[in-house]
């Protein structure tokens, strides 16, 4: 079966912040799409970030879906390296970003992430977070301790414990399944799940055209104070 995909994307500075350390990519051609949420300080994590979409922007396109999924993989890892060499060369405590991606080919799709940006998956109205939080509170989710959405609230929310260019070892976690007709996909750094709870995602995703969806969306975290960057990334499979 011949899926279309149509997506749209944005990235937002937010209210409080003066640099968007975000960076957003959409391959299109490739039907890969990443959300990088970028850490260390004025300028550092806008490096970090950005590294990462580039080093993902230069993956050719016309690869074999299986060659492309570990072209990305592989794009992660350089990029990984590379952030690191840079963090001694400044010496720097720390420079490094999250990473949430999104591959679809031969009806299937794939999330590849590290850290705490996010991809769900609205299907048949029903919300469901693919991902799971690299942080200190999703430890404390997957003890029965917290729902995600309290998890939002807890001032360890930020504390995360894998990222792209921290770490001596890059550690990736994958989910993979298949693709529907009517699936929407949402990818986002924590600007946008700090203040859009399930419900609120859900009802968004499921009402929302794909023209407005992404727009409507950072609103909604501007409206809950816009405290962080924001990035936002919906994909429909039609």
């Amino acid at each position: 079966m011949t899926h279309q995909i149509r997506y749209s994307a944005q990235t937002h500075v937010g209210l409080r912040r003066k640099l968007n350390e975000d960076a957003i990519l959409a391959l299109p051609e490739a039907n890969i799409w990443v959300v990088s949420d970028g850490m260390g300080g004025h300028e550092a994590g806008d490096y970090a970030s950005q590294l990462i979409t580039s080093t993902i922007a230069a993956i050719p396109p016309d690869i074999p879906p299986r060659q492309r999924m570990e072209a990305l993989r592989e794009a992660l890892h350089q990029a990984h390296a590379a952030i690191l060499y840079e963090t001694e060369q400044r010496n720097a405590d720390m420079i490094g970003a999250t990473v949430a991606s999104l591959i679809l080919a031969d009806g299937h799709f794939a999330a590849i992430w590290a850290g705490d940006s996010r991809v769900y998956r609205l299907r048949g109205g029903e919300i469901q977070l693919l991902t799971t939080d690299h942080s200190y509170v999703a430890a404390l989710v997957e003890d029965g301790r917290l729902t995600w959405d309290e998890a939002e609230q807890h001032p360890q929310s930020n504390q995360i414990t894998r990222a792209v260019g921290v770490g001596d070892v890059l550690e990736l976690d994958k989910v993979r399944g298949e693709i529907r007709r009517g699936d929407r996909f949402l990818l986002c750094s924590d600007g946008l799940n700090k203040y859009a709870t399930f419900d609120i995602l859900q009802h968004a995703l499921s009402t929302q055209p794909l023209e407005t969806v992404v727009e409507h969306l950072i609103q909604i975290a501007l409206a809950g104070g816009g405290a962080d960057n924001i990035s936002v990334i919906v994909v429909d499979v039609r």
